[in-house]
């Protein structure tokens, strides 16, 4: 059982990372309708992005973690969260460089890709609908932070598609990690994955939801309702 939980834990984890250079993929693809491309889809993508995010934190993130350290303890990992990656963006804006999204994708997908991991010893169901929400979750989310680092840095198309497969191998890595450690200590995954979604929470409000804002177009406030409705679905089905 643990062998077959180790290499379903790479499977899944696999899966749902290769989400994150395909987002990538299909955002480089700029020559069918730029402006719209530019605009509106983006915006709208955004938004999506930033609504999958905040339901990581309010039905996944926030509910498991608590669970497993406590209220009190709870709160202050979350509060702690925030502040770090207030103090980490700040950092970032200071020097020019514009990796809200990228961060945000980050602390989505390594938090509940070690939870997956931890999952699949008890819960393979549960597990295997969780690879799927973060499948999902990473396309809109890469998609925007392709574009995010494409226009704030001189890195080129190929070089970024790669660094974004180098990314999506860190999910079988945090799976592994869930699966074989995190698994016998609870409160520590518990902890990470509050810290994530104060952090996450953080670059929602910061960076993310101003950057879904256009003027007229009514599409990416949408956006972020049907992100929040991905990840509202598969807690209802997990429930």
């Amino acid at each position: 059982m643990a062998a077959e939980s180790f290499w379903a834990a790479i499977a899944l984890s696999g899966i749902a990372g290769a989400a994150i250079p395909l987002g990538g993929a299909i955002s480089a693809i700029d020559r069918i309708r730029p402006n719209w491309l530019e605009q509106e889809l983006r915006h709208t993508v955004a938004a999506f992005g930033g609504g999958a995010l905040l339901s990581a934190v309010a039905l996944v993130l926030l509910p498991e973690g608590t669970a497993r350290v406590g209220p009190g303890l709870a709160l202050l990992l979350f509060g702690l969260g925030g502040l770090a990656f207030f103090i980490v963006d700040r950092a970032l804006h200071e020097r020019g460089s514009s990796t809200a999204q990228l961060l945000a994708m980050l602390l989505d997908f390594l938090p509940e890709a070690m939870a997956l991991g931890a999952l699949l010893v008890s819960d393979r169901a549960t597990a295997l609908l969780l690879a799927i929400l973060i499948a999902l979750q990473n396309i809109p989310e890469a998609f925007t932070a392709f574009r995010e680092l494409k226009s704030s840095s001189a890195i080129g198309t190929g070089r970024l598609l790669l660094l974004f497969a180098a990314i999506a191998l860190l999910g079988p890595l945090a799976a592994i990690l869930g699966e074989e450690v995190l698994i016998n200590l609870p409160g520590l995954l518990g902890g990470i994955m509050l810290f994530a979604g104060g952090g996450i929470l953080y670059l929602i409000f910061a960076d993310i939801a101003p950057q879904a804002k256009l003027d007229q177009h009514w599409a990416p406030p949408l956006g972020a309702v049907g992100g929040f409705m991905l990840g509202l679905a598969g807690s209802l089905f997990i429930g």
